[in-house]
């Protein structure tokens, strides 16, 4: 079945959002999506269908839809100039925590209501700002997340961050699958550190690995895109997802 724009009742209203359902008898499992801090555009909707390609139903939120309609960003010039840097950190900083966690209740519900998808818990996967809502879907939906990624995800484990995943890491149910990038500020060394010691010490499944790639580098609209990186992150989903969820 071809990708289709929905619509979900969110937390504080109506969430676009795209929805990919593989080719076939069914049921799939469900994984939810979340795109990086340029917000929805093609290159999501077409991860999110790529993705659904390997077998499963696949929902790409727009969680900014609280800004309202919005330009799709070009992630290639997004930080080049001062304005689209400063739009680009004003929807993300608009974005709380508690939002998050509400919304992500909200898709999962949805998930959970389409004869599409397969009975049990829902997969999360994400890509910067979506790696660190990845994490914090599944420290703060339980059960109800059976999996969660996070690619080239950033502040993961902040000591000082109250809301980081890494102090919620007793409630994870989820299988954890994590791929940092080298010379990255937003996840440095010490937090993947922290992240690994917090998973340990919570009894998490969990593989934490630092891919030899800088930030962003399996988003193909990103400047820092790296294709043998990239490829490795869809062998990884494939494998990891799989390995949990069967497709």
């Amino acid at each position: 079945m071809p990708q289709r724009p929905v619509e979900i009742e969110a937390a504080d209203g109506i969430c676009p959002a795209v929805l990919s359902i593989p080719a076939g008898r069914g049921p799939w499992p469900a994984v939810i999506m979340f795109p990086d801090a340029g917000g929805m555009r093609d290159t999501m909707r077409q991860m999110g269908e790529r993705l659904s390609d390997l077998g499963y139903v696949v929902l790409v939120p727009d969680f900014y839809y609280r800004n309202g309609p919005y330009e799709p960003l070009d992630m290639r010039t997004a930080f080049s100039s001062k304005e689209t840097t400063e739009r680009i950190m004003g929807m993300m900083r608009g974005y709380t925590p508690d939002m998050a966690v509400r919304d992500a209740s909200c898709f999962v519900d949805y998930l959970g209501s389409l004869p599409e998808k397969k009975p049990g818990g829902v997969g999360t996967t994400g890509y910067c700002m979506g790696g660190r809502l990845s994490l914090s879907t599944a420290a703060n939906l339980g059960e109800r997340i059976a999996v969660a990624a996070s690619f080239h995800g950033g502040y993961l484990a902040k000591i000082d961050d109250p809301d980081s995943p890494h102090h919620k890491a007793g409630a994870i149910r989820a299988a954890v699958y994590v791929a940092g990038a080298i010379e990255d500020q937003s996840f440095p060394d010490e937090q993947k550190d922290l992240l690994e010691k917090s998973m340990s010490e919570a009894g998490v499944t969990h593989t934490i690995e630092t891919y030899p790639a800088h930030h962003g580098f399996a988003v193909p609209d990103n400047p820092s895109y790296d294709e043998a990186a990239a490829a490795r992150h869809w062998e990884a989903t494939e494998q990891f997802f799989g390995s949990v969820l069967g497709s």
